[in-house]
């Protein structure tokens, strides 16, 4: 048995490094959504997001850059920009517009569905799903359908359809940077995605019309300090350190747990209103989900 598969065994206690990376992608990931809710204030969905990816990638690159990390290749340029187009332009562009008039708890709510829509297209490429998998894949899609009939989501269509598109954007563009787009080897990679996601976005923001408020108000600019500083580097590298040294499912834990530490934050802090379908709801897409990467002991 490797060290890792000791540490994360039922026989003894996870590292305090593994805990701290678990607790990193729990609570700071599942508190970015009410931050972008917060940001929102004086930072319209698309400027927000460029900006903050801009920022995030760029301090990222300079890192790696002076750790002598090589620059990505034209071709991983081209690949970042495609890849980043999907995942920040259309996911988290996507995610910010939806929270301009859908609670942020139901929001990361939705986004549950990813690893669902990620297994269906894989499918494209021939990954069948296993048994548990398919019924996962059920499983969370009536949860959705649920999830789409609660007040929150009936009466914003416009935030139903922005959701819909994020979470496929982001969904294809995963698949791809796996399959067919990769990206440069680690850091360096995502660096490169979030400066070119950044890019799309500002383009976005700039066909809109969106006009920051200027000065913008402190609640604002701390939530969006917090995103770039909490949510894309320090949550990012965690995920990264979990990756690296735990077993996949537990670094993926992070999207069972995302979704009501989001939810139980937009309640307490922002005052938004969950009805009890919709608890229901979100529950039955969490258990497609662990459904879904659920995998049989080995023998």
């Amino acid at each position: 048995m490797t060290t890792t598969a000791r540490a994360c065994s039922g026989g003894s206690m996870l590292s305090p490094l593994i805990l701290a990376c678990l607790l990193a992608t729990w609570l700071v990931w599942g508190s970015t959504y009410l931050a972008i809710k917060y940001a929102l204030i004086s930072f319209p969905p698309f400027f927000q997001m460029g900006t903050r990816f801009l920022a995030a990638g760029g301090l990222l690159m300079a890192w790696m850059a002076w750790r002598g990390a090589p620059m990505p290749q034209p071709r991983q340029w081209r690949n970042a920009l495609v890849v980043g187009a999907l995942m920040l332009g259309g996911g988290m562009g996507g995610t910010a517009v939806a929270e301009t008039t859908v609670g942020s708890g139901l929001v990361v709510a939705f986004i549950a569905v990813v690893p669902l829509m990620i297994a269906l297209v894989n499918l494209l490429f021939g990954v069948r799903p296993r048994a548990s998998e398919a019924a996962g894949i059920a499983v969370g899609l009536v949860g959705v359908l649920m999830l789409t009939q609660g007040q929150g989501f009936q009466a914003s269509p416009g935030g139903l359809l922005a959701m819909c598109i994020a979470c496929g954007s982001w969904s294809v563009g995963s698949v791809l940077s796996q399959r067919s787009l990769p990206l440069a080897p680690g850091a360096m990679g995502f660096a490169s995605e979030m400066l070119c996601g950044g890019v799309v976005l500002m383009g976005l923001a700039w066909i809109s019309g969106e006009t920051p408020q200027w000065p913008p108000a402190t609640a604002a600019s701390a939530a969006w300090l917090y995103l770039v500083v909490a949510g894309s580097l320090i949550a990012f590298n965690a995920y990264m350190v979990l990756l690296a040294r735990a077993p996949a499912g537990l670094a993926s834990s992070y999207t069972f747990v995302n979704p009501v530490i989001a939810m139980l934050l937009g309640v307490l802090i922002a005052g938004e209103q969950v009805t009890g379908f919709e608890w229901a709801a979100v529950s039955v897409v969490l258990a497609g989900v662990v459904l879904l990467m659920w995998k049989p002991a080995a023998r």
